[in-house]
Parts: structure tokens; sequence; C-alpha cells
């Protein structure tokens, strides 16, 4: 049976898309920018949030908006004018992660269906900082079915100028035993980056796959050549695709956790300066994409 649960308290404001008969669930923060929390399918965790690490160092399943990754310095320039973003990312001084993965967001729509559950929700920023200083609506879908989980966001120009953006997903994936696991996708090019994460190029990138996870530590973006990225656990098997057809990768593996980022992106760190993957987005007009993850338990 397929339903949803509001989970409140002084703590936290969550909804949980539920699938009970098969031990399934999705828990999404409203509250720190409609993030999924957790994601667990038949009683096994497939998407952690990391905890105890404090979530404004690790942004688990974060939707990253107005850009994914960081903004050099935080300073760019759009239209023949300068901004300047608050660096978030101290000692690099970036401006890291977007400005949506800590906003509340609203629920606009709930459907129940006896094999499958979704929820709307959106969140509407009319008063933007000076250095972002656009109006925009994001939207996010999220819908649980026995075997999937699907992100679709929306991203509306409510402003009276176009804006640029990249967007991208944050969400760490659990592994009962992070050496054993695999991760495979094709690519054959890789970014450069410097001392503080910021990109300052590509390089050629020829590894066999899938890669083995097994004493590695990642904190590399890449180009894909194919919508789609696979991982392999002991547990389960999963395939994350993208609707896009420009797509990036940034894999990132915490220190002393089970665990890995593995997140789509429609750009590159810096995006708004070297242009890598940007987008613009004139007034009324709407940007789409769809995230979908495909979950085989073994």
């Amino acid at each position: 049976m397929f339903r949803i649960e509001n989970i409140q308290s002084t703590i936290e404001n969550a909804i949980e898309l539920i699938d009970s008969k098969n031990g399934t669930k999705a828990r999404i923060n409203l509250s720190y920018g409609a993030s999924i929390d957790e994601l667990v399918f038949n009683n096994i965790k497939v998407i952690t949030n990391l905890k105890p690490l404090d979530h404004k160092k690790t942004y688990p399943s974060s939707i990253l908006f107005p850009f994914a990754n960081r903004i050099k310095d935080g300073k760019y320039r759009h239209e023949g004018q300068n901004y300047s973003l608050d660096c978030n990312e101290k000692e690099a001084n970036n401006a890291l992660h977007g400005l949506v993965y800590d906003k509340t967001f609203n629920v606009e729509e709930k459907k129940q269906f006896d094999d499958e559950v979704e929820i709307k929700l959106f969140y509407e920023e009319l008063n933007p900082p000076i250095g972002y200083p656009f109006k925009f609506r994001i939207e996010l879908l999220y819908k649980l079915t026995k075997d999937t989980l699907i992100l679709k966001t929306n991203i509306i120009n409510i402003d009276e100028k176009k804006f640029p953006f990249t967007l991208g997903w944050h969400p760490y994936f659990n592994s009962i035993d992070l050496e054993m696991s695999e991760i495979e996708f094709s690519s054959t090019k890789k970014i450069k980056s410097n001392k503080n994460n910021i990109s300052v190029g590509v390089e050629p990138f020829d590894s066999e796959m899938p890669l083995s996870l097994s004493k590695k530590l990642f904190d590399d973006a890449f180009i894909l050549e194919q919508p789609e990225v696979k991982f392999f656990t002991p547990e389960y098997d999963l395939v994350l695709t993208s609707s896009e057809k420009e797509n990036f990768l940034q894999l990132y593996t915490p220190m002393n956790t089970n665990a890995i980022a593995i997140e789509p992106m429609t750009g590159i760190s810096d995006s708004f300066n070297n242009k890598i993957g940007l987008k613009e987005l004139l007034p009324d007009e709407c940007y789409g994409i769809e995230w979908q993850i495909f979950i085989k338990i073994k």
C-alpha cells in the first residue's frame, strides 16, 4: 500500500512517501530544501543524510540551484554587470551549492495510487539576494514506485530579466561495504580542478569500468557521454539516469563513511565564469529535468 505521511516536530518538518508492503520509504525534509533525508528500499538504506555529520557541511541530497558546485570568490559577470555572492565556503572563499539548499518548500499537490505515490513541492524566491537578483520559482515532483524514485525539477523565471543557472542534485548513496562496491559510467573527459576545487580545464580520462571503490576517495568531476551512472553494492544495484542531453557527474567520498555522493549536474564548478554547461532562462520560460533512480535488491 502506497501512502503519504506528515512528520512534524519541533526539530523537523518532513513528509514520507511510503510503500508499506515492500518496506520502502522516502523521507523529504521540507525545511532543508526539500531534500531526501533518507531513502529505504525493501528495508535497505539506499540514500543517507550522513548523520551525525553536520548537514551544513555535507549538503545531503540538496538541490543545487542556481549553481551546482562552486563559484570562485562568489564573483561572476552577467549581461555586462558584475555580481558578488556570499562565500559560504569560507576557507576556500567560494560560493557553494546554490541558494535553495536551506529554503523551506511548500506542498502543492499529493497523489496516491495503488502502485505509486507522488508529491509536488515548490519554493518561490521573491526577495532575491543582491548577488543573484533574479526572481524564480522551483518545483520538485518526487514519485515513488515499487522499484524507482523519480525527481522531476522545473525552474521557472518569474523575473523581468533573463538569468544564468546550472542545476544539480547531491544524494549520498549508502553501502553496507563501500570497499566491495563499484561504480560505472561512460566518460573520456575529466575536469581539472585547483586546490580550491575550482575548474581550471579538461583532461583525458581513460579507465576500465566498473571502477572499484576500494581504498579510493573521490572528489572529481566528469563529462558524461551517456546520461546514466550505475552503482553496485553487496545489497543492491542502481541505475541513475538523466533526461538532459548534456550531463556532468561529480563524485565525492566523505571520509570514514560507507557512502558516496553521486551527483548529476548540468554544469561544473565555476560554470558562471567558464560557461561550461551554463544555461540562461528568459522571463516566463521554464526549464525541466528528470532524474530517475532504478533500484534492484539482491
